[in-house]
C-alpha cells in the first residue's frame, strides 16, 4: 500500500507537524480507538525519539482517547510488560533530542520460542492492536518473525518495523536511508575533518581513524565523501579483492612513501571498525576462536587449542590484538569488532615496516610517526540532524497509517528522500520482501542462514565509491581536504543531506510508476483497429524487452527471495 503525502516540517523550529496524508481508508478507522506499543530494539540511533513523537502526534489527532504504551528497556520492557503512557508532555521533553533516554534498550533480540512467546503474552495482556519496533537488520528480522506468529496465533497486535540504525546498511529498493546515519556521518565526518586540518597544520603525523560499521562501510564512504581523507579502506574492497594483512600494510606503507618523494609526511586514513573481520586470515582464526568459545573453552586456554596455522599467525599478531580477538562474542555470535584496535594495528605494522625499508635503504625520508582514534560512541549520542528529525517524524506517522490501515509484517517506508520534504512519498513494504536465505557470513555462522534481511554492503559499481576511486589519486598525494562543519539547525546548511543519498540514483517506486505510465501508453496506442505496421513494431519490441528481462532477472544468484 502506498501513501501519498504533503507535508511542511520545519524539524527543530516547529512542535507539530501539518502533515495529512490522502488514505485510501475509511473515516471508521481513524474514529478507532487505538492501543498501540513502541520499543526501542538495538543501539541508539539518532532521531529515534522523534519515530515516537510523530506516532503520538499521529494517533492523538485521529482520535484523542487512543493511548500509546512505550516499553521501558527495550526488549526486556516488552517481555515483563513494564510500560508508561506516552503523553504530550513526555513527547515535548524528547521531541528532537537524542539518544534512547525516553524508554531505554537491552537485549537486541525476539528471537528464541520463549522470547516469542513472551512478546506474544505481553501484547495480549495489554490488548495491543499493534506494535511498532524501531531497530535496524535483526530488529526488523525478528519483527517479521513476529508478525508471522501473531497472524498464525490470531493475535489481534498488527506489527509495523522502522529502519532505524547507524550503519546504514538497512537499504534495499524501498528503504533510501535509515535514522540516525544523516546524523552519524555528519558528526563523524566533522571530526574527520577536525583531524584533517590537524595533519595539514602540525605536517608530522599520520592519523589512523576508525569508525563504526561492522559488516559495512557505508559511515566511512560518507565520511570519505563528506572530509576528503587521503586514504580510505572499506571491508567490501578487502573482501572482494581478499586483501591479506600484508596487502593492506604494504598498500598504506607505497603511499607514504610516495608522499614522502613530494616531502609530505602527514594524513589522513579512514577504516571501518569491522575491516579485521574482512581480512581472510584473521577472519579465518576468528572462526577457530568462536568455535572454541562455543565450546566452553576459557580465553584464557584457547591459544592451547588452535590449529598449527592459527597459532602461528596469533603468535605474529601483537600482545593487545591477541587479548582482543580473545573476546567473547557478542549476543549475535560475532566478534566484539569495537574492541579490536584494528587502527593500532594498521598502525604498528606500517611502522615496522617502514623501519625495515629504512634500514635496507628503500626508503629515505623521515621517521613514521602515527595516531590513532576510534570514533565509536561520539556521533550515536548526537542531537538528530534537521534530515534525521523530520525523517524520523515522518516514519512515526506512517507507522500508525499502516496499522490503521490493518497490514502486519510491514515496514514504514519514505523515498524521495534526497528531494524537499514537500515531495517525500510515504508507504510500506512487506518485511517478507526484503528477506532473503543465503550462506551466511562471520564466524560460528552456519552455512546457510534462515530467512532474514541482510546488511547491504557499499555497490563498488555505485556513484558514490566510484566518485572517490576516480578523485583517489589527487586525494592520497594533493591533501584536498573538505570541512563540512558542525551539524546546521538553521539556515541553508540545515537542509543538506548525506552525499551518499543525493548522488545514487534509488527512485525505485517513482520507476515502477513510470513503467506503469508507458505500459498505460502502449494500450491505449496499440489496440484493435490500429495499424499493421504498428502492432508488428509494438510486438516486435515487446518480444525484446521480454527477451532482455528473462535475462536479467536471476538477480539473485543463489539466494531465494521470500
Amino acid at each position: 500500500m502506498e501513501f501519498a503525502a504533503v507535508m511542511e516540517l520545519s524539524g527543530l523550529q516547529k512542535q507539530r507537524s501539518s502533515y495529512i496524508p490522502e488514505l485510501p481508508l475509511c473515516l471508521q478507522c481513524y474514529l478507532k480507538h487505538y492501543r498501540i506499543g513502541v520499543i526501542f530494539c538495538g543501539r541508539q540511533s539518532p532521531g529515534g525519539h522523534n519515530i515516537v513523537c510523530g506516532l503520538h502526534d499521529a494517533i492523538k489527532s485521529h482520535n484523542p482517547k487512543s493511548t500509546l504504551l512505550g516499553f521501558c528497556g527495550g526488549t526486556e520492557g516488552l517481555f515483563s510488560q513494564k510500560t508508561i503512557e506516552i503523553t504530550e508532555d513526555i513527547v515535548l521533553s524528547y521531541r528532537n533530542q537524542g539518544g534512547y533516554g525516553m524508554l531505554g534498550r537491552t537485549k537486541d533480540q525476539i528471537r528464541t520460542s520463549e522470547q516469542v512467546k513472551a512478546a506474544l503474552d505481553a501484547c495480549e495482556a495489554l490488548k495491543l492492536d499493534g506494535l511498532v519496533i524501531v531497530g535496524g537488520i535483526i530488529s526488523n528480522t525478528d519483527a517479521a518473525q513476529l508478525a508471522e506468529t501473531f497472524a498464525v496465533a490470531k493475535c489481534r497486535t498488527k506489527v509495523v518495523g522502522v529502519p532505524v540504525t547507524i550503519y546504514g546498511d538497512l537499504k534495499n529498493q524501498f528503504v533510501e536511508a535509515n535514522v540516525g546515519f544523516d546524523t552519524t556521518c555528519k558528526v563523524n565526518a566533522q571530526l574527520v575533518s577536525n583531524i584533517c586540518t590537524d595533519a595539514l597544520s602540525a605536517e608530522k603525523y599520520y592519523y589512523f581513524i576508525r569508525v563504526m560499521g561492522r559488516r559495512t562501510s557505508h559511515v566511512v564512504l560518507e565520511c570519505a565523501l563528506q572530509s576528503n581523507p587521503n586514504m580510505f579502506i572499506l571491508s567490501e574492497e578487502v573482501a572482494s579483492s581478499k586483501l591479506t594483512l600484508f596487502d593492506i600494510t604494504k598498500r598504506i606503507c607505497d603511499a607514504v612513501q610516495d608522499r614522502a618523494e613530494q616531502d609530505k609526511y602527514h594524513g589522513v586514513i579512514l577504516l571501518p571498525e569491522g575491516l579485521i573481520e574482512s581480512i581472510p586470515e584473521v577472519y579465518a582464526l576468528l572462526q577457530e576462536i568462536h568455535q572454541l568459545h562455543k565450546k566452553g573453552v576459557s580465553s584464557d586456554n584457547i591459544p592451547a587449542q588452535l590449529s598449527p596455522w592459527a597459532t602461528a599467525f596469533f603468535e605474529f599478531l601483537p600482545p593487545f590484538i591477541r587479548k582482543q580477538v580473545l573476546l567473547s562474542p557478542e549476543s549475535d555470535d560475532s566478534a566484539q569488532l569495537s574492541q579490536i584496535e584494528t587502527e593500532k594495528l594498521l598502525a604498528q605494522l606500517v611502522e615496522t615496516e617502514m623501519n625495515l625499508r629504512s634500514r635496507v635503504g628503500t626508503y629515505s625520508g623521515k621517521k613514521f610517526n602515527s595516531i590513532c582514534h576510534f570514533f565509536g560512541y561520539q556521533a550515536r549520542g548526537s542531537l538528530p540532524s534537521k534530515f534525521d528529525c523530520d525523517y524520523a517524524y515522518v516514519l512515526g506517522h506512517v507507522s500508525y497509517h499502516l496499522l490503521a490501515a490493518g497490514v502486519n509484517g510491514y515496514m514504514a517506508t519514505v523515498t524521495n528522500l534526497k528531494d524537499p520534504v514537500c515531495k517525500w512519498s510515504c508507504g510500506g513494504a512487506p518485511l517478507t520482501a526484503m528477506m532473503t536465505v543465503k550462506r551466511s557470513q562471520g564466524p560460528g555462522a552456519s552455512s546457510i542462514g534462515k530467512p532474514a534481511i541482510h546488511p547491504a554492503p557499499v555497490d563498488l559499481r555505485g556513484k558514490p565509491y566510484q566518485t572517490l576511486v576516480f578523485n583517489g589519486e589527487k586525494l592520497l598525494m594533493d591533501d584536498l581536504y573538505r570541512n563540512p562543519g558542525p551539524i546546521q539547525f538553521e539556515g541553508p546548511g540545515s537542509d543538506s543531506k548525506t552525499i551518499t543519498l543525493c548522488i545514487e540514483d534509488q527512485d525505485y517506486m517513482g520507476r515502477i510508476k513510470e513503467l506503469q505510465t508507458y505500459i498505460d501508453m502502449v494500450k491505449k496506442l496499440v489496440k484493435p483497429g490500429c495499424s499493421q505496421d504498428v502492432l508488428k513494431a509494438a510486438v516486435s519490441s515487446m518480444a525484446s524487452v521480454v527477451n532482455i528481462l528473462s535475462l536479467m532477472s536471476p538477480s539473485t544468484k543463489g539466494q531465494s527471495s521470500l
